[in-house]
């Protein structure tokens, strides 16, 4: 069998790129090539539309296997990954209930996020009654200024437990700069915090203690070269000084976790996950870690090749999670989850479907469960280690994301991460991408589907937004703001306040639209217009076509219209564009017209002032509408 394929193979010829090529300019028809199908990513690099071997040819992926340094293709033997979520904790009785039917029901790692003023040893006993800590991953956090307690707690209740430690994993979670990023709130002890984090979880090897919050940075609308370039100038920052405080650098190495965010750009993120290991093996290298045991997975030199593995927890983005049309919400988790899993990411929470707007329900949760599940069990994502290796597409993603990334991650090493944030440029760098993000979403270069492509113009959630108690301590209320914080405003949200104002306002505007002339053009554009009003919300009244101006003006009218939309092709704007408007000018209907025509330059000069088109800015358009008409 082997025989009769080889021997098929060689019946056809090799075809080289210039070949390829030559197809393809010829196909062209003289269009520029750069332009046409050469694709620049928010990255800063290019991608073109085709790739080959020769593409991929010294890429580290292909010079080894799972589980060898530097770790591109993943810092195990095969692709097995922890599904977790995460509980927040106020009846310690009540959660560990949770945390038993969670157990029981697919999740191998719970995340507690416990009261600052009710730790003790008692409370920490009964929420880990019956669950064992050598067979599940167990994670806590708590506000900032009660970890170290909380560490020591959890550090006591494992050892009490007279288990081998290295049966036991999970973290205690110190972000020593989330005041900083989330609130503008300086942080000067860090460097004494991460000592003493790591001196007292040194009973337990398998426990992280600082945890690196990249997903801070997705969440906040960070590009993927930004979460990346940022996380690791942040894990080195860290690293360093526990280095040059007398911490033995492997220790200090593997107490560090990275909480990485997973965005909809679905290859970019597998691509960033393989980076990211990548650049941390060989930044943890470079300390040159000593290693203490006889391990099969050291260096000929003596260095630790285990402390150099990245340990990546995963989350699904919040920042791209929409109010409407929630449901959408299970879809981008749905590519995001794999994205990370095919990226052999270590642990993954999935964001429930309807966090934009409510605590999650019971069923909401279930289901961000059973998504990585399905995964599991039906798809068997985890029988397949790093099935992307080999990709030329993939390969030449991870190389060039890992550059642009290790640009940033040397520019900022400069000054120093910490430095950096107190300057506010790491924050002036991810809010200016978030605002290209909002202008993108708000003329629809990036797409939100049911938001503002798409959307149930008759859906309502006014109602079903609850007020939800916002988490924190209080131990910071006094303290000074006075550095700068990352964005906390979804994607989605210019587009939710557009559409909950209409439904706040007691009046939904009636957008009709006059379908008239070119079967074709009168459909496209009317659909284009129905797409364009529904993302405020307004009623839509569509019609197949009227024979006259006149008798498509009087429907209108008889429906109470607020908004008439002349849909129709360029040629014929010239003449039932003015026609409708000189009849429309007496009432009280806004007037446009879908499309922009050659001739609109002399439609403006006539009167006509709206016009609606694939170049307009979405939101700035509604907006203007939203003021004139409710």
């Amino acid at each position: 069998m082997s025989k009769q394929r080889e021997k098929l193979f060689t019946d056809f010829p090799p075809v080289t790129t210039q070949e390829w090529m030559d197809v393809i300019t010829k196909d062209l028809k003289g269009a520029d090539f750069q332009k046409r199908l050469v694709w620049r990513t928010n990255e800063g690099f290019q991608v073109n539309p085709f790739y080959r071997a020769e593409d991929v040819e010294g890429k580290p992926a292909l010079e080894n296997l799972p589980g060898q340094f530097p770790y591109v293709r993943g810092t195990k033997k095969e692709n097995v990954w922890s599904v977790r979520q995460d509980i927040d904790v106020k009846d310690f009785a009540e959660a560990n209930k949770k945390a038993v039917m969670l157990l029981n029901k697919g999740v191998t790692s719970l995340g507690f996020h416990l009261p600052k003023n009710a730790l003790s040893a008692e409370n920490l006993a009964l929420l880990l009654n019956g669950i064992a800590p050598d067979k599940v991953e167990l994670n806590f956090s708590t506000c900032i200024s009660a970890t170290i307690e909380l560490a020591r707690l959890v550090v006591d209740y494992v050892k009490g437990c007279n288990l081998n430690p290295m049966k036991c994993f999970g973290s205690i979670e110190f972000d020593p700069f989330r005041k900083i990023l989330k609130k503008g709130i300086d942080e000067p002890a860090w460097e004494e915090k991460v000592v003493e984090m790591v001196q007292i979880t040194a009973p337990l090897p398998r426990y992280r203690a600082i945890t690196v919050t990249g997903n801070r940075m997705n969440d906040a609308g960070a590009f993927a070269y930004q979460e990346l370039g940022y996380s690791l100038s942040y894990g080195n920052q860290v690293l360093s000084k526990l280095i040059e405080k007398g911490v033995d650098p492997s220790l200090a190495a593997k107490k560090i976790k990275f909480d990485l965010g997973v965005g909809s750009n679905y290859f970019m993120e597998i691509a960033k996950f393989r980076a990211a290991r990548w650049l941390w093996a060989e930044i943890v290298n470079a300390y040159r870690p000593p290693c203490h045991n006889d391990c099969d997975n050291k260096a000929a030199d003596g260095t630790c090749r285990c402390a150099a593995k990245m340990n990546i927890h995963a989350i699904t983005s919040r920042f791209n999670q929409t109010l409407y049309d929630p449901y959408v919400n299970m879809l981008r988790t749905q590519t995001e989850a794999m994205s990370a899993t095919i990226g052999a990411v270590d642990s993954l929470t999935v964001r429930p479907f309807d966090e934009a707007f409510e605590t999650p329900t019971a069923f909401a949760e279930r289901i961000a469960v059973n998504q990585q599940l399905l995964l599991k069990e039906e798809s068997h994502f985890d029988k397949v280690t790093d099935p992307s290796s080999g990709s030329y597409y993939i390969e030449t993603l991870t190389a060039s994301l890992a550059e642009q990334a290790w640009k940033l991650f040397l520019e900022t090493e400069e000054t120093g991460f910490y430095e950096s944030l107190k300057a506010g440029s790491v924050q002036d760098a991810i809010n200016a991408s978030a605002d290209s993000r909002f202008s993108a979403a708000a003329s629809r270069k990036e797409i939100l589907l049911g938001t503002n492509q798409y959307p149930n113009s008759r859906e309502t959630m006014a109602e079903k937004i609850e007020e939800k108690e916002k988490h924190g301590c209080g131990c910071s209320h006094d303290q000074a703001t006075s550095l700068k914080k990352l964005n906390t405003r979804r994607l989605a949200d210019p587009f939710n306040e557009l559409r909950l104002a209409t439904e706040r306002s007691g009046k939904t505007p009636k957008v009709f639209m006059l379908t008239i002339g070119n079967l074709a053009m009168r459909l496209a554009r009317s659909q284009f217009s129905g797409n364009f009003f529904a993302c405020a919300g307004y009623e839509l009244i569509d019609n197949l076509g009227f024979k006259t101006v006149a008798e498509g003006v009087q429907a209108a009218r008889d429906k109470k219209a607020d908004v008439v939309v002349l849909c129709s092709s360029d040629e014929e704007y010239r003449t039932y564009a003015p026609e409708a408007f000189d009849l429309l000018k007496d009432g009280s209907e806004l007037f446009v017209v879908a499309g922009a025509p050659a001739c609109m330059d002399d439609l403006k000069a006539h009167g006509i002032e709206h016009f609606i088109h694939v170049r307009s800015n979405v939101l700035e358009t509604l907006k203007m509408f939203n003021e004139k008409l409710l």
